[in-house]
């Protein structure tokens, strides 16, 4: 009997599945928008802390600051010891200086005393030296004073310079004259007038000198020892 009013009702069947499938979907709709709203919640969340982690802390802002402030301050720190370090070497040897060089404008004007005392002794010859024992003693005697002052410029650093026979140089050298020498090299010294005097390896008075000048040789010669080519304004 059901079965014949079933079979008698096709249209209400239809309309009884249609509306259980549009339950169900609406169903499952509102569970899919449920989720999905949930997870929407829980990105924005976690993307919010994110943010708030990568941002640094006022601690962080103030250590870095403080690292920065101690770096610039051992950057001066150093400087300002290299530079006072290099100071206390300038003083040392400024003082080192001051110690080696202290007699050298007394000494310059002792120069001329030894070079009294030589132009002395040569003016003696010796025939007058046999002549006459007085002035045999007073050349003994001069001959003495020299000895006794050279002594002195030694210890105190001063060298006494007669560069015969050397290339000129005319860092401890000034030349007084040329002249043609046969035999001797171009630029030679072939005459010492004045002794020169070195104090502490410093040159102290330049040795006044002549040098030979051979225009045969300087011409042969392309390419001119130190020396050769030398000023006469010096």
């Amino acid at each position: 009997m059901q079965n014949e009013q079933e079979n008698e009702n096709p249209e209400n069947n239809n309309e009884n599945e249609n509306l259980e499938s549009a339950i169900e979907s609406s169903d499952v709709e509102e569970e899919e928008l449920d989720y999905e709203a949930f997870s929407d919640n829980i990105d924005f969340t976690s993307a919010q802390e994110t943010k708030k982690t990568n941002e640094p802390s006022k601690d962080q802002l103030r250590i870095k600051s403080l690292e920065e402030e101690v770096a610039k301050t051992k950057d001066l720190m150093m400087r300002t010891v290299a530079e006072a370090e290099n100071g206390r070497k300038r003083a040392l040897r400024d003082r080192a200086d001051a110690g080696k060089f202290a007699v050298s404008s007394f000494a310059r004007d002792l120069l001329s005393v030894s070079d009294n005392l030589r132009r002395a002794l040569e003016s003696i010859t010796e025939e007058l030296l046999e002549q006459d024992p007085a002035i045999k003693n007073l050349n003994s005697g001069i001959e003495a004073t020299e000895r006794e002052l050279l002594r002195c410029f030694e210890k105190n650093g001063i060298k006494k310079t007669i560069p015969i026979d050397q290339k000129f140089d005319p860092n401890f050298h000034e030349v007084m004259f040329e002249a043609p020498m046969p035999g001797k090299p171009n630029g030679s010294i072939i005459q010492v007038i004045e002794p020169g005097y070195i104090i502490n390896g410093r040159i102290l008075r330049p040795a006044r000198v002549g040098v030979a000048k051979n225009e045969n040789e300087a011409a042969d010669s392309p390419h001119q020892e130190p020396g050769q080519n030398i000023d006469t304004q010096a």
